[in-house]
């Protein structure tokens, strides 16, 4: 089998702004620079969501998905401002500038991230940790803002990286590292490892990519299905995923399926802000606008439904998405019932039909991973 070191042909950047809806903010108003700020709904009225929040505010615990209450209750004096959505499509175009400089193998993965494949670079500069030391410098000068940057010779690694020494870090995993690298990872750190999954492996004893590279590939398929194969050849340094630079958009969803049941209103309120968070930016990162938004519920027996409802015109702002949600959610009288999972899915982009067809509810969302 191919490993670690036969890939390096491969020169992979994942470059992820750091909070960048807050940075944006506190770069062009000066008078929020140094202060916790929330950029979201504001803490009144039932739909108030962080889409994200500055460094500041994150030492109070706050974090992207919460609802502005639970933001506000952490942290009293934070301040509330509303996304400013034209502005940071603005600046996510302007940071694609900058990468074109060096490559066009540029896959973006929302507004303040992206992938960059660099083996041959427009610049002949030859070093992928280079070019992305240049382009952190580039977004600091041009911009004002700071990125944090992993570097490594395919996409799993190099994202991981990206996060390690946030924020406005940099850091490199070579070839000869990423074995060791990936045996000391958490298995809550792999690609398609959510909660439920994570608690699965745990049960089995399964807490780190060492732990997963004793079972055989045919063990973790058994357990984890296709995915396992994935398992198999990450935790042995092994992605051979290209970056896309062409990826068409057909359908722009999320869902979650969660460690143990749902059985307040509340409980599901919560996750479906944080399920709303990702779609919403997704859907800008698109320049997306849908005119139906659906929920997907699944109960503890498997039964599955759907609702929606659709609206004249399109939309993509986070406060409606989570209203309808929760009003779709109310309407099936969650009361007294558990639900292991929840999506929200919009869907019908582009202009109004000249005859509007009546909405039809679909028995399965078209999902993208989490991010």
């Amino acid at each position: 089998m191919e490993n670690a070191s036969a890939q390096n042909h491969r020169k992979i950047i994942h470059i992820d702004m750091d909070a960048f809806y807050a940075s944006v903010e506190q770069r062009d108003n000066p008078e929020y620079r140094g202060k916790p700020l929330v950029v979201g709904g504001p803490p009144e009225g039932r739909g108030g969501v962080v889409a994200t929040a500055s460094y500041e505010a994150r030492k109070f615990g706050i974090r992207s998905a919460m609802s502005s209450k639970q933001a506000l209750q952490l942290c009293p004096h934070a301040l509330f401002v509303r996304p400013r959505f034209a502005a940071y499509k603005e600046v996510s175009q302007q940071i694609r500038e900058i990468f074109s400089r060096y490559t066009d193998l540029i896959e973006p993965l929302s507004l303040d991230e992206a992938y960059l494949d660099v083996t041959s670079d427009k610049l002949n500069i030859g070093s992928a940790i280079e070019i992305a030391q240049q382009i952190k410098q580039a977004i600091k000068d041009e911009l004002q803002l700071t990125a944090s940057a992993g570097v490594s010779i395919n996409k799993f690694v190099a994202k991981i990286a990206s996060d390690i020494n946030k924020p406005d870090g940099l850091k490199f995993i070579g070839p000869s590292a990423i074995e060791s690298f990936m045996e000391k990872l958490p298995v809550e750190k792999f690609f398609g490892v959510g909660k439920v999954t994570a608690q699965k492996m745990k049960n089995m004893g399964l807490h780190t990519g060492d732990d997963l590279k004793k079972l055989t590939e045919a063990e973790l398929s058994k357990h984890f299905g296709k995915v396992g194969r994935f398992y198999f050849n990450i935790v042995r340094g092994i992605d051979n995923r290209e970056v896309q630079p062409h990826r068409e958009t057909k359908s722009l969803a999320a869902e979650d399926t969660f460690a143990y049941d749902l059985t307040t209103i509340e409980e599901m309120e919560a996750e479906l802000d944080k399920i709303a968070v990702t779609v919403c930016n997704r859907l800008q990162h698109y320049q997306l606008k849908g005119r139906t938004i659906t929920l997907k519920i699944k109960y503890h027996d498997f039964k599955q439904i759907t609702r929606n409802q659709s609206f004249p015109a399109g939309l993509n702002d986070l406060e409606t998405i989570c209203l309808t949600a929760k009003k779709l959610l109310a309407a099936t009288e969650p009361e007294d019932k558990r639900i292991r999972l929840l999506g929200i899915s919009l869907s019908n982009f582009g202009e109004v039909p000249v005859k509007q067809k009546e909405e039809k509810p679909t028995d399965q969302l078209r999902l993208f991973p989490f991010k």
